[in-house]
């Protein structure tokens, strides 16, 4: 049987800036995590003090030295960080402005971000640089050819620094991305090295997107190096998610519809997402990859980590 790793995603604990900046928050969370049934995390990268644990600078200056971090882990009986999530927009360029994946001019500047994190995570016990590969659909339309020549040259870049470390890229598509069709999808893989960049499915996003996550890994399921599981309740029929401004007036805002939370936890009733279904195709491909828990969007989020643990050891393992 197929070695199959859980992780747990950390970024339900980041609500608002001053909310989880200070060790004695991380600490409860990580012992939160843990005793729910989960090892490892997976983080997200970030620039200054407001994203310390995604930050080698902030790291080093809260806990010493990465190795001085690593010990922090293992006092809350967490061995490893699976994975960092780098998205590129997050980090300011030269010029003062959001990095994009669309600019080739920025290019340098987000390989140079992208290699920290990639040096970093196999002293941190993980393997995989999860990315977000595309612009928002309402910033770019449909994915152009020299679009996507531009972002494959970009992370096919990164994916060759991340073969020097041991680490693969894996692409995350989200609900708001140009590439949101299985068609776009190949031409992206197409684009990609299959040695070192390859795709994530995130179940939640890709449902809410309109795609079935079962559907796309059995399509691409040689290209398939990373998994999250998170559920949702409801589809984006009415096309809000590729509308303007849709990271604020439709994922956060919650559209039309005015949702209040899209993602939720695995087991939550009305769930779109067949978990167990998605597990045996992992297990029957031999897939030994990370499967990532989260439920970013939680208002509870220790209450939503006991939850998804209560569904990976009662519904998921004996499947295992």
């Amino acid at each position: 049987m197929p070695s199959i790793k859980f992780s747990y995603a950390l970024n339900s604990w980041r609500p608002t800036y001053d909310s989880f900046v200070r060790r004695e928050q991380h600490a409860r969370a990580l012992k939160t995590i843990s005793v729910s049934g989960f090892r490892s995390v997976e983080l997200s990268c970030g620039a200054g003090r407001w994203e310390p644990l995604g930050n080698r600078e902030m790291m080093e200056t809260n806990h010493g030295s990465i190795d001085g971090f690593v010990d922090f882990l293992r006092s809350c009986a967490i061995d490893a960080v699976s994975s960092y999530f780098f998205d590129p927009g997050v980090f300011l360029s030269s010029a003062g402005v959001p990095l994009a994946v669309a600019n080739p001019a920025d290019r340098a500047e987000i390989v140079e971000r992208a290699r920290e994190y990639l040096i970093m995570l196999p002293l941190l016990g993980g393997d995989r640089l999860v990315v977000k590969p595309a612009p928002a659909y309402w910033r770019s339309g449909e994915p152009s050819q020299p679009l996507l020549r531009n972002i494959a040259e970009l992370w096919n870049q990164v994916g060759e620094i991340a073969a020097q470390q041991r680490v693969k890229v894996a692409m995350h598509l989200d609900c708001l991305s140009a590439i949101r069709s299985e068609a776009a999808i190949d031409r992206l893989l197409d684009a990609t090295n299959p040695q070192s960049v390859g795709l994530a499915i995130d179940t939640a996003e890709l449902t809410l997107a309109g795609l079935d996550p079962v559907a796309v890994y059995d399509r691409f399921a040689e290209r398939v190096n990373h998994v999250q599981f998170k559920d949702v309740l409801l589809r984006d029929d009415l096309g809000e998610a590729t509308q303007s401004n849709a990271e604020l007036n439709f994922l956060s805002g919650g559209g039309s519809r005015e949702v209040a939370r899209w993602f939720w936890e695995m087991g939550t009733p009305g769930g779109l997402v067949d978990f167990p279904a998605l597990l045996s195709r992992l297990q029957a491909r031999g897939y030994d990859g990370w499967i990532v828990v989260e439920s970013d969007q939680s208002p509870y989020p220790a209450t939503s980590a006991m939850l998804n643990g209560w569904y990976v050891n009662r519904v998921l393992a004996p499947r295992r």
